[in-house]
């Protein structure tokens, strides 16, 4: 885990969780897995009960998918939060992962993403993508969440983090109670994509 990346993560817990803090929080970290250092510490509050999903077993991995776009292990609208950090480069098929996102979080519950715009090729097994707010902006809409912010960490105006080689791009999100046709659509949707 980079140190930009780490430090996105604390503006993320600082701006939209510190008035949270007194409240029980189920918070998800996907892609969760000790490489080289984790976010639970910073979810480390008497309330909160901070879980890590990963696809394969390890260090810092309490729930072990075994598909990687239908979670069956998790129940519906199961967590107030959802945070990944550095993996969306590394899932195929990142579109679907935002329906499963957008299904295992609660009404009006958050999801942090943080992704690299830039960097050189790190396989984990692959390396697909790198990352741009409308990009961020387009995996939200897709899923029928709310946009709250989606930016280049160094160009935010408050509490910027210096860019590095991986230039962080961060989406906030937000899942809000859709109306049954939508809801139809999204379940629909999700359906159709794990046939593929």
């Amino acid at each position: 885990m980079h140190e930009t990346l780490y430090n996105n993560m604390i503006f993320f817990v600082k701006n939209y969780l510190s008035e949270k803090s007194g409240e029980p929080l189920k918070i998800l970290d996907i892609g969760s897995q000790d490489v080289n250092g984790t976010f639970k510490l910073l979810f480390d509050q008497p309330e909160w009960t901070y879980q890590g999903l990963d696809t394969a077993p390890g260090k810092n991995v309490d729930i072990v998918v075994k598909q990687p776009y239908h979670w069956k292990e998790i129940q519906s609208c199961s967590y107030d939060v959802v945070i990944s950090g550095s993996t969306f480069e590394h899932i195929e098929y990142c579109w679907i992962t935002m329906l499963e996102i957008a299904r295992i979080l609660k009404h009006n519950g958050l999801f942090c993403l943080i992704v690299p715009s830039s960097g050189p090729e790190h396989k984990y097994p692959v390396d697909c993508w790198r990352f741009y707010p409308d990009g961020l902006r387009a995996l939200a809409k897709n899923a029928f969440m709310e946009i709250l912010d989606a930016h280049f960490a160094s160009l935010r105006t408050t509490e910027p983090v210096s860019a590095d080689q991986w230039n962080d791009c961060i989406l906030i999100a937000k899942k809000v109670k859709l109306p049954f046709f939508k809801r139809l659509k999204i379940n629909m949707k999700r359906y159709f994509l794990r046939l593929l």
